[in-house]
């Protein structure tokens, strides 16, 4: 405190005793007071537009749709005071230590996929695969899908290989996509059919004990449940077809308001190679053995190998067999494919059942088992091969 403000305070105090020190604008209104006009415009607003809107993207969606200009804290406390917004109680957390970014882009980028409602009650469930870098926080790729899958995984793969080129390591959960979880893996492959395509390509996976782990992808499945949803809502969208669409145009916005610059301007994406066959290497691949007759066994049907070399020169011999996700066949021989016809289709064998289960009724799927939704997409139209 100043001597001059002191010496003010003291003759203030022996003109009007106690009550002179304290400010004069006790108990008045502020002078930056909102005027109630524009509060009430406010309020109007939100309970008509976002009224299950957060603080912030409300004063966001505020000045971007509305005109409306107004901190997120005062937005805060105006959804406080009308019953819109709750205040969150802070958990306490258990300590964890934490990670350092990696310092190049495309050095580890994290991989998840999300169930929820993304588009509330106008459409059901579904799954957003994400991947976010690293170094970043930059979402890299994103698609909404059925349900988690290889082949799934393996179409974001390629556009995002495509883009972006290849990165180092990808961070995922241990879901059975990217890891075998058989104790046993001596008598199991010991790559499931994701590991083996970025085997192929160098990339490296690694497996997170935990969510928090990986918390760059967890926060923005967060962050997205949150905005996303209610941006699709008032982009009008109500299939996922539509949805997949706008997502690659939210997503350039994402990342201008979250990404972060890395600690280096080196880039650690590799280009893709004339040799990486993304069809062939993002496929389903099967090892079978060819019998005498030139014949294996896939999926319970014999194929018959046709060619016009001599039978011994491929006899015994090792070929690859890819399923793509039409579930079209491809036989490779040291990567040069074989002709092939369909020799013959197995019937099922007779099941052996004890007089017990011989007059029980099969129990019926219930409405929403996912056995009734087996050959549809999102927006439950049938699939067309």
């Amino acid at each position: 405190m100043s001597e001059r403000h002191f010496r003010r305070l003291i003759r203030k105090y022996k003109l009007n005793g106690p009550a002179g020190v304290s400010s004069g604008h006790r108990n008045k209104p502020s002078n930056n007071r909102m005027v109630p006009e524009k509060r009430k415009v406010i309020v109007d607003v939100l309970e008509a537009e976002y009224k299950d809107f957060g603080p912030t993207l409300a004063s966001e969606k505020l000045l971007e749709r509305n005109g409306v200009k107004v901190s997120k804290e005062t937005v805060r406390k105006i959804m406080i005071t009308e019953g819109l917004h709750k205040l969150k109680i802070r958990k306490e957390e258990k300590v964890r230590q934490m990670r350092e970014r990696r310092k190049h882009r495309g050095e580890l980028v994290q991989i998840d996929g999300s169930y929820h409602a993304w588009l509330e009650d106008r459409a059901g469930k579904a799954c957003l695969i994400l991947f976010v870098d690293d170094a970043t926080s930059e979402i890299l790729a994103a698609e909404f899908v059925e349900h988690e899958s290889f082949f799934a995984y393996a179409r974001v793969c390629k556009g995002y290989f495509h883009q972006f080129g290849l990165p180092e390591a990808f961070y995922s959960d241990r879901h059975s996509i990217f890891r075998v979880n058989h104790k046993n893996v001596t008598t199991t492959e010991a790559l499931t059919q994701f590991g083996r395509s970025m085997a192929e390509l160098r990339i490296e996976i690694l497996c997170a004990y935990s969510p928090q782990a990986k918390g760059r992808v967890e926060r923005a499945n967060q962050t997205l449940q949150d905005r996303l949803v209610k941006e699709m809502r008032l982009a009008g969208i109500n299939n996922y077809s539509q949805a997949n669409v706008f997502l690659g145009q939210y997503i350039p916005t994402y990342n201008h308001l979250f990404a972060v610059q890395p600690g280096s301007p080196i880039d650690c994406h590799e280009p893709l190679l004339p040799e990486n066959n993304l069809d062939a290497i993002l496929s389903k691949q099967f090892q079978r053995k060819l019998s005498k007759d030139l014949q294996f066994q896939y999926q319970r049907i014999i194929y018959q190998i046709t060619t016009d070399r001599p039978a011994y020169a491929l006899q015994g011999r090792a070929v690859t067999v890819c399923e793509n996700v039409l579930g079209e066949i491809k036989v490779l021989l040291n990567s040069s494919p074989l002709a092939f016809q369909v020799f013959y289709q197995q019937p099922k064998q007779a099941a052996v059942v004890s007089s017990k289960d011989l007059n029980r009724k099969p129990a019926k799927p219930a409405a929403d088992h996912p056995w009734r939704n087996y050959g549809f997409t999102l927006d439950n139209q049938t699939i067309q091969p």
